[in-house]
C-alpha cells in the first residue's frame, strides 16, 4: 500500500506551494487535494506540478455537477500535460445539501446522472471524440480536448453503494474513498469493485483510501478534536450508511488515531482491506501533525 498526504489548499496559493515543498521535502512523493469551496484544485495542482516533478497528484475529488464533462476533460487533460502525466482525476456526486442548496441544480437520481456523465468523460480523458444524448447530460465533440499529445489521466469515481461501485469498477481506473473503515473496504467496497471490473475485463483497480491521521498521546482528546472538525459528515447519508456498515458512530471511529504503534497497525488494517493506496487527512495540533508525518515518512 503506497503512502500519501492530503494536501491542504485552505490560504494562499503561496502557501499551498510551499506545504506541497515541505511535503516533498520530507519525501512523500504523492499528493491528493479535494475540490471544496477553495481555490480550483486541478489549477493548483497544475503549479504544484510544475514546480514539483517528482510528485503524483491527485483530486479527491472533483464534483461532476458544476463542470460539464467536456469543460473537466479539457482541463484534467492540460494540467496532465502540464505536470508531465502524473495526475489522477477522482471525480464524485458531491452531496445534495451542497448540489440543490448552495448551486442551485438537481440532484435527483445521482448514479444515472454520474452514468451518464462517464459515458462522456471517459472517453473524452482518453483523447476520443464522443456523440452521447443522454437524458440529463449531452455532448458532440469533433477530436481530441486539451493539449495534444496528452496521456489520459486515471480516472477515478467515488463510489461507496453497489451501483456506483459497479460504475467505478467497469468505467473508471478504480475508486477514491473518505470516511470509510477498513472492515467496510475489506467486505464491501474491494468485493464488489473487484468484480465489476472483472467482468468488464478490465485491470485490478486502484482502491485509494483518505482518513485523518492523528499520531497523539491523548486519544480521548485527539477522538474530540477529529469529531468537532468533521461532525458534518457524519450527518450526509452516504457516509452515514458507511459508518453503520463499519459499525461506528462518528468520524472518529473511522480515524487512525494513537501512538506510532497503533496508527502503524491500523494502517495495517487498510492495507489488508485492500487499499492500494492511502492518502492521510493531518488533523490536530502543529506537533500532532509534525508527529503523524514522522510516522508516515517511516512508512514509505
Amino acid at each position: 500500500m503506497r503512502i500519501a498526504v492530503g494536501l491542504d489548499m485552505d490560504g494562499s496559493v503561496d502557501a499551498t506551494l510551499e506545504r506541497a515543498h515541505e511535503l516533498a521535502a520530507r519525501g512523500f512523493r504523492s499528493l491528493w487535494s479535494s475540490q471544496i469551496f477553495g481555490p480550483d484544485t486541478l489549477t493548483m495542482l497544475a503549479l504544484v506540478g510544475r514546480e514539483l516533478p517528482e510528485l503524483d497528484l491527485g483530486t479527491a475529488v472533483v464534483p461532476v455537477q458544476p463542470r460539464h464533462p467536456s469543460m473537466l476533460a479539457a482541463q484534467a487533460r492540460t494540467v496532465q500535460a502540464a505536470i508531465g502525466g502524473r495526475l489522477s482525476l477522482g471525480v464524485g456526486l458531491s452531496h445534495q445539501m451542497v448540489v440543490e442548496g448552495m448551486w442551485g441544480l438537481d440532484f435527483s437520481r445521482p448514479a444515472s446522472y454520474m452514468e451518464e456523465y462517464l459515458k462522456i468523460l471517459a472517453p473524452l480523458l482518453r483523447g476520443e471524440a464522443v456523440n452521447v444524448q443522454g437524458e440529463r447530460v449531452r455532448a458532440v465533440t469533433l477530436g481530441p480536448l486539451g493539449p495534444r499529445g496528452a496521456e489520459a489521466p486515471s480516472l477515478l469515481v467515488a463510489a461507496l453503494g453497489a451501483r456506483m461501485l459497479g460504475l467505478a469498477g467497469e468505467v473508471a481506473d478504480g475508486t477514491v474513498l473518505w470516511m470509510t473503515g477498513h472492515r467496510t473496504i475489506a467486505t464491501h467496497i474491494v468485493p464488489l469493485l473487484s468484480e465489476a471490473a472483472a467482468r468488464a475485463g478490465r485491470p485490478a483497480p486502484r482502491v485509494v483510501c483518505s482518513a485523518p491521521v492523528v499520531v497523539s498521546s491523548d486519544v480521548v482528546a485527539a477522538r474530540q478534536r477529529v469529531d468537532a472538525a468533521l461532525q458534518i459528515y457524519g450527518t450526509l447519508p452516504s457516509y452515514q450508511a458507511m459508518l453503520q456498515r463499519e459499525g461506528a458512530e462518528s468520524p472518529a471511529d473511522v480515524s487512525l488515531i494513537g501512538s506510532p504503534e497503533q496508527v502503524r497497525e491500523q494502517l495495517g488494517a487498510y492495507a489488508a482491506a485492500g487499499v492500494t493506496e492511502f492518502s492521510a487527512a493531518l488533523v490536530g495540533s502543529r506537533e500532532e501533525r509534525d508527529a503523524t508525518l514522522e510516522l508516515l515518512g517511516e512508512e514509505l
